[in-house]
């Protein structure tokens, strides 16, 4: 047990404050961490903004807070947070979802469901990427790169030429088969 001494000081002991030559430490950032493909030049969008209408811009978006409506970054990429809630059908180069999404998603290169997302639509992409425990409820179209389907083309175009031979002796030799009667 703790006893004072007659002549000691008896100050409640204070916590010291941060002089400047102290360096604090780094804190954690609340926001998913960006991969290299969104670095740069990017629109926030905070949690406690609500967006009712049509969003559409010329620069990479992170949303946090609620649409309603249609979003449209055709060049650029968009980044759901995980507090972003949006009620709208979304287009952009890449999409990346943490939060909940109810609509249908075109992301022209990718999309990637965190684990945290909740996406209740339709998705059509070259790429995606579905974490485990992301929700996703709908359909997925995977797009072709465009030289794959140039040669999808010409590999259907040779192969209807030769279709159209084999049909036609196909239905002469049907003929040569067919009950009289």
């Amino acid at each position: 047990m703790w006893k004072s001494t007659p002549g000691s000081d008896t100050k409640p002991m204070t916590t010291p404050t941060s002089s400047p030559n102290m360096p604090t430490p780094p804190r954690p950032s609340l926001e998913p961490a960006r991969s290299k493909e969104f670095q740069g030049e990017m629109a926030h969008i905070g949690k406690s903004v609500i967006i009712r209408g049509e969003l559409s811009g010329s620069e990479d978006l992170y949303l946090d807070g609620e649409v309603e409506g249609n979003i449209s970054l055709v060049d650029h990429n968009l980044i759901v947070g995980p507090n972003g809630r949006v009620r709208a059908n979304i287009i952009a180069k890449d999409v990346v979802v943490h939060g909940k999404v109810d609509g249908n998603v075109e992301g022209h290169d990718r999309v990637e469901l965190k684990k945290s997302a909740a996406l209740s639509g339709d998705i059509s992409t070259k790429r995606i990427v579905i974490e485990d425990g992301a929700f996703f409820k709908g359909a997925i179209d995977i797009r072709k790169e465009k030289s794959e389907g140039k040669r999808e083309i010409a590999a259907a175009a040779s192969a209807g030429a030769s279709h159209s031979s084999s049909s036609a002796q196909r239905s002469l030799v049907d003929a040569k088969f067919e009950p009289k009667i």
